[in-house]
């Protein structure tokens, strides 16, 4: 998921994590003891034995020194000996945030064990998990990593936080846990793949090239809803309200205010293609667009995107998140939501204004997000027996995204950015490793990470023809956490499927 993301996973808690202390928050330094079991993934006559492992790996600085202990839960199969398989791949998989812990990306999409989902509703008791047919086991051994300071990942007493929360920092720290975990599990010559999603994409960019820096070579990426260009999240940026266009035109066709009788894809289509040829001019022209200009192009969005051609005009063409979400189904009392602007619900009360709280209020995460962190922790203690901590930081967000530092070293530039661009850090990483694969998947729905920006940002890097055809993109009808969605959890598999095999 992705918190606030036009930017990140939850930009304000429901109560915030210290309102009830009145002591200082335990460190929780003293990690526990790791924890294995040998299990059985079994599907449609499909079966994988494979050992689970708990365990802390130690993110330590070049001369040594202890930065923080990053928690893993790591999933590999097992020959007939009981021992893994060195030629296999591993993939290190994550969420994003920032702030945010990798339980949804485990026990919602790719782990060998998933909470089942109900199509856009909220998900009741009780909770039901199941092998997961679509595990990305079925092709690569897999190791989930929670960042620092989420999770039970824990920062280092004396650590400077100001060197960890950051795009440059937690790469490196990633970079660190991910060789750690390696040289501690003998896999150096097994290919190496990252899995990240929403701000995992952004790490990802930046781990691709700064491992091949460190000489650690990687095999592919995959980067689910993914965001490259920082700028495309911040409200009257051009880049922000053309990228919202398609996104907001899907949903409008979803709940029948737009688009109807035209197939799902060939509309997202027209609205790329309406963005690029008729929105992005009128938006840089500014209030040098004719008044006359100005309606027909304000019609033209408001047959798109299903909001009154009054309130596209009162708004210079420039429709916020917030706008859509408040008023696309005003008249029914209901708000949709933000990482899957399919998920609705009772909209709130009209004195509960608060911009950065409404954010926050999204129906897409309230589904799903509690039943999968309740059966990541059953797993850990029932099959597990882990000696877990009773608090879990799904989301720190307050402690970590809101102390983010922006600013990166854009490979090339010679000056930290203060918006990082990480689509440069890609294109990088692939013309140093030309043999290395990029997999881009994105939902219609995602209003989190929107789906033409990252098409644009590709675009800029003007990549070889030989490099583009190491570039492959998935767009799929589903919203910001894909494997929701069970056609498109499908899908993903077996696309996945292929893009491990590809040579």
């Amino acid at each position: 998921m992705a918190e606030n993301e036009a930017t990140q996973e939850k930009p304000q808690s429901k109560i915030p994590n210290d309102t009830f202390m009145t002591v200082p928050a335990d460190p929780r330094l003293k990690t526990p003891e790791s924890a294995s079991a040998t299990l059985a993934w079994e599907s449609a006559g499909e079966h994988i034995d494979y050992k689970a492992t708990a365990a802390h790996l130690d993110v330590r600085s070049d001369t040594g020194a202890l930065i923080g202990q990053m928690f893993s839960l790591s999933y590999v199969k097992t020959t007939a000996d009981g021992t893994p398989d060195p030629a296999r791949p591993v993939t290190f998989c994550y969420n994003g945030g920032p702030g945010c812990a990798s339980v949804p990306i485990n026990f919602g999409g790719i782990g060998p064990r998933r909470v089942k989902t109900d199509g856009v509703n909220h998900l009741a008791y009780p909770i039901e998990v199941e092998d997961n047919p679509q595990t990305l086991l079925r092709q690569s051994d897999l190791v989930f990593l929670d960042a620092l300071g989420t999770g039970y990942s824990t920062v280092a007493e004396g650590a400077d936080k100001e060197k960890i929360f950051g795009v440059d920092g937690d790469a490196d720290c990633f970079a660190r846990a991910i060789t750690s975990w390696l040289e501690e599990n003998g896999r150096w010559m097994s290919p190496l793949y990252l899995f990240g999603e929403s701000y995992g994409t952004v790490r990802n960019a930046v781990l691709m090239r700064l491992l091949g820096e460190r000489s650690v070579k990687v095999a592919g990426v995959v980067m689910l809803s993914a965001i490259f260009d920082w700028v495309q999240t911040i409200e009257g940026e051009d880049l922000y309200h053309l990228g919202m266009t398609p996104t907001m035109a899907a949903t409008a066709q979803f709940f029948g205010k737009a688009g109807q009788g035209v197939d799902e894809d060939e509309w997202f289509d027209q609205a790329m293609d309406f963005t690029e040829d008729v929105l992005a001019p009128a938006l840089l022209r500014g209030d040098r667009l004719s008044p006359e200009r100005e309606a027909e192009v304000a019609r033209q969005l408001s047959e798109f995107i299903g909001l009154p051609e009054t309130l596209v005009r009162q708004r210079r063409l420039r429709i916020t998140l917030e706008d859509f979400r408040r008023n696309l189904l005003a008249s029914e009392g209901k708000a949709i939501g933000r990482l899957d602007m399919r998920f609705a619900s009772d909209a709130p009360v009209a004195v509960q204004q608060s911009s950065d709280w409404f954010a926050g209020e999204d129906a897409a995460d309230d589904a799903v997000d509690a039943s999968w962190t309740n059966a990541f922790r059953a797993f850990l203690h029932d099959d597990l027996h882990y000696n877990a901590p009773a608090r879990y930081l799904g989301s720190n967000y307050e402690n970590v995204g809101v102390n983010w530092k922006w600013e990166h070293l854009q490979p090339g530039f010679g000056y930290p950015m203060s918006s990082p661009n990480v689509a440069y850090d890609i294109a990088v990483a692939m013309r140093r490793n030309p043999h290395m694969k990029v997999c881009i998947l994105g939902g219609r729905y995602d209003a989190a990470t929107t789906y033409w920006n990252v098409v644009h940002d590709m675009s800029c890097q003007f990549l070889s023809p030989q490099l583009k055809e190491r570039l492959e993109w998935h767009r799929y009808g589903c919203g910001h956490m894909a494997y929701v969605d069970v056609p498109t959890l499908e899908q993903l598999g077996a696309d996945m499927e292929a893009f491990y095999a590809k040579a």
